[in-house]
């Protein structure tokens, strides 16, 4: 039988490799993905190579495909690490808000900040479409960002009472119209005013929707063409 001290010894000491081989898995991986990051950034996804990758990061190509099963896997990897960086980012300046309304406005602007970076604008907006095809990065999009545009949704029509499916209509529609926007001045040749022209557009639409928000029928009961003509 096994003495209860050494069994703990050889424990902690197993413990200890297990801890120590962690720690070694998660450098490298961050070294790989911020090493791909700056070259993705730089280069593009067709312009980065693999042998580029591990060079910066100062690892081998065995310690990459250890983690990765190729470029593109390490491409998603690095998109979705942008992605929760903005989301985090985004959440943060949404929380020091307290009214609703401006929750939404201080969303939509912090969003139109992010996308003016340099590695989100490159890696999710122009690359992202095209390394990973439309409707999977459409699929990480809405799995990392979605809920954040329902939260700020549910937020500003809680008072209208409105059908929960109209409410996830609603989310859908404009939670594409913010992708439609960042897009918009992820590609523009000047971001900046890209970015304030579109805040512009999006405050003229949340005013407009505070308005009929305050008349919380005004929501459920109006054909289009009621809300349009102000009957």
């Amino acid at each position: 039988m096994t003495h209860p001290a050494k069994a703990a010894k050889v424990l902690r000491k197993t413990a200890r490799k297990t801890s120590r081989r962690q720690q070694y898995s998660q450098s490298t991986r961050k070294a790989l993905l911020e090493s791909a990051e700056a070259l993705f950034s730089e280069r593009g996804y067709s312009g980065t190579s693999l042998d580029e990758v591990v060079a910066a990061a100062r690892v081998t190509k065995g310690a990459l495909y250890h983690h990765y099963n190729g470029k593109l896997a390490v491409f998603e990897a690095v998109l979705e690490r942008c992605e929760a960086i903005a989301v985090k980012k985004i959440t943060r300046d949404v929380r020091r808000e307290k009214d609703p309304w401006q929750k939404a406005l201080v969303g939509v602007r912090s969003f139109l900040d992010v996308c003016q970076e340099q590695s989100y604008r490159r890696i999710v907006m122009q690359e992202g479409p095209v390394a990973l095809g439309y409707e999977r990065w459409r699929e990480i999009e809405e799995r990392s960002s979605f809920g954040l545009v329902r939260d700020i949704v549910r937020s500003v029509l809680k008072e209208a009472n409105i059908d929960e499916s109209i409410l996830e209509t609603f989310t859908r529609v404009f939670f594409g119209a913010l992708s439609a926007a960042g897009m918009s001045v992820s590609q523009a040749e000047d971001p900046e005013t890209a970015s304030e022209e579109v805040q512009t557009v999006i405050a003229l639409m949340v005013a407009g929707l505070r308005r009929l928000a305050d008349d919380a029928q005004g929501l459920v009961d109006r054909s289009p063409e009621e809300i349009i003509g102000g009957r």
